[in-house]
């Protein structure tokens, strides 16, 4: 009898785990999965090497770490940490679920790893946007000698896009040739993405031409979203319908990549157009993001009364991205009442962000209201918020120089500043005057201007010239937005010394040459 009775439970058990297996391949019943588990142990049966891969992606999933934690020390008790496949299933809950240090001990604990094992790592930091984690990982892969294929191809990818990594992306690109992974759907889209996000629009539409017979609606975004940030908005709206036409429909990020294309543009009624087809012809409703961009269309047209009124007809709950664009808009403008008005709704929201106060303030500045600056910056004290500090980096030769504002801890600063003062002397024999108020200290003009000059950005643009070959384009990132008076310098700057400037900040590219920006000072 009791060998019947472990011919019943084994026999239980497969069919308990064939069911595990069958549930958790369904994205909505991944909550059933764990309550299989726990009637399964209720039961009396172990859960095996089979089981606990599929019930930890289910945890991943459903984002409840406590239980990948208690998997984890399940599976430790059962003796299965040293399955391969089941060492790979927990780094890669435990990178789905954001605990990268975690799934870095289990990944270091492993005695053997495969491609598997490397994959789930480097995904999930790419996922979570640690995208310089993530290139480490793969860096470390390739000196292991482990083949990647396509899904660590395009995470790795994805991560030289975040991280403006544009000299790695060229040789992930290499790689992807040479072991012939390029025509993977993933890949190819994530190669336009890295282009376009790293300001190499030419070689990005040559990928995206060359996937001709298999786009997706990601594939034809990446080209608009492009477009769209590097200033050339007319040609993002052309791909867009170009689109359309090859029948492929487009979706909630290809309006928002759309919209962003006819704000950065001044395109006002074909903007206006677009987010109306939305629904209308798409049947893609409108969110808060699409919200947000013609907020911020109508708000760099001057047109905010408009804005409210769109806002106000609308149906859909607004977050605080809306209110932030409207910020902008009134900071623009400089139409402190509905700027204090959008300040406080985005406090009302997000108490804790600190982009509001640093906007008003910027908005108070720019008015000359230093009292009103002095009252947000005790109010962000008293509230315990803190400012993202500005900063921009070049890379030359694969090291990446970072630069604050009136930094000096780069070892080649004497000559850096001794070119800014250079570049300064240049511009202003060739008309260039301080614009003061973008200065946010209440000093004397002379003070003001001396404090513009020393921007992250420019400090970089000096380096950038000491360090970069003549000849090729000088590629500068900001992790905040350029202000109004770096962009007009930068741009004299790159006709004064013959050079092509690119500028990446928080909203958009700007390609400086010939004294012209790609924005067309229209950011």
């Amino acid at each position: 009898m009791g060998r019947y009775l472990v011919r019943d439970m084994l026999i239980s058990t497969l069919k308990m785990d064939q069911l595990l297996l069958e549930v958790t391949t369904s994205a909505a019943t991944h909550q059933r999965a764990l309550a299989l588990l726990h009637e399964m142990r209720d039961r009396g049966h172990h859960a095996d090497e089979y089981t606990l891969p599929p019930i930890l992606n289910s945890a991943a999933l459903l984002r409840v770490p406590a239980g990948a934690d208690a998997l984890h020390s399940l599976l430790l008790r059962a003796g299965l940490a040293a399955h391969l496949h089941v060492a790979n299933a927990l780094v890669d809950a435990y990178a789905k679920l954001s605990r990268h240090g975690a799934a870095r001990a289990v990944f270091d604990e492993m005695p053997h790893r495969d491609v598997v094992t490397w994959t789930s790592l480097l995904t999930g930091l790419a996922r979570s946007r640690s995208h310089d984690p993530a290139l480490r990982v793969y860096r470390d892969m390739v000196a292991s000698g482990i083949r990647p294929d396509e899904f660590v191809v395009a995470a790795a990818l994805s991560s030289c896009a975040g991280a403006t990594a544009l000299e790695l992306g060229l040789s992930v690109h290499a790689t992807a040739v040479r072991l012939a992974l390029d025509p993977f759907l993933s890949v190819g889209n994530s190669l336009v993405s890295m282009y376009a996000k790293t300001g190499s629009l030419g070689e990005a539409k040559k990928v995206f031409d060359a996937m001709r017979v298999r786009r997706d609606p990601i594939t034809w975004t990446a080209l608009i979203v492009g477009y769209a940030q590097n200033g050339r908005g007319k040609e993002s709206l052309e791909v867009y319908t170009d689109m359309v036409r090859s029948g492929c429909r487009p979706d909630y990020v290809t309006f928002i990549g759309l919209l962003f294309a006819c704000s950065h543009a001044g395109l006002v009624d074909a903007g206006r157009a677009h987010f109306r087809s939305m629904q209308a012809e798409h049947g893609v409703a409108p969110g808060p993001d699409h919200y947000a961009c013609m907020v911020d269309l109508l708000g760099r047209a001057g047109r905010l009364d408009e804005a409210m009124d769109l806002l106000s007809q609308s149906t859909t709950r607004l977050d605080a991205t809306v209110w932030k664009a409207l910020l902008g808009a009134c900071r623009t403008h400089g139409n402190a009442e509905l700027g204090e008005h959008a300040a406080e709704m985005v406090w009302g929201l997000d108490p804790t962000d600190a982009v509001p106060y640093v906007m008003l303030s910027n908005l108070y500045s720019r008015a000359r209201r230093w009292a009103d600056v002095a009252r947000v910056r005790t109010l962000m004290k008293s509230r315990g918020i803190t400012k993202e500090p500005g900063c921009s980096w070049v890379g030359v030769n694969g090291v990446t120089h970072l630069f604050y504002v009136e930094d000096r801890g780069h070892p080649r600063a004497e000559e850096i500043y001794r070119k800014v003062e250079e570049m300064m002397d240049r511009i202003r024999a060739e008309g260039y005057v301080a614009d003061t108020d973008w200065a946010l200290q209440d000093e004397g003009p002379e003070g003001r201007e001396k404090g513009l000059a020393y921007h992250s950005e420019r400090l970089a643009v000096a380096f950038g010239l000491l360090a970069v070959p003549a000849g090729a384009p000088i590629r500068v990132f900001k992790n905040l937005r350029v202000c109004g008076d770096c962009h007009s310098a930068i741009k004299m700057i790159a006709k004064a010394y013959g050079r092509e400037i690119i500028l990446r900040d928080a909203n958009c590219f700007h390609h400086m040459k010939n004294g012209l920006c790609s924005c067309g000072d229209y950011w």
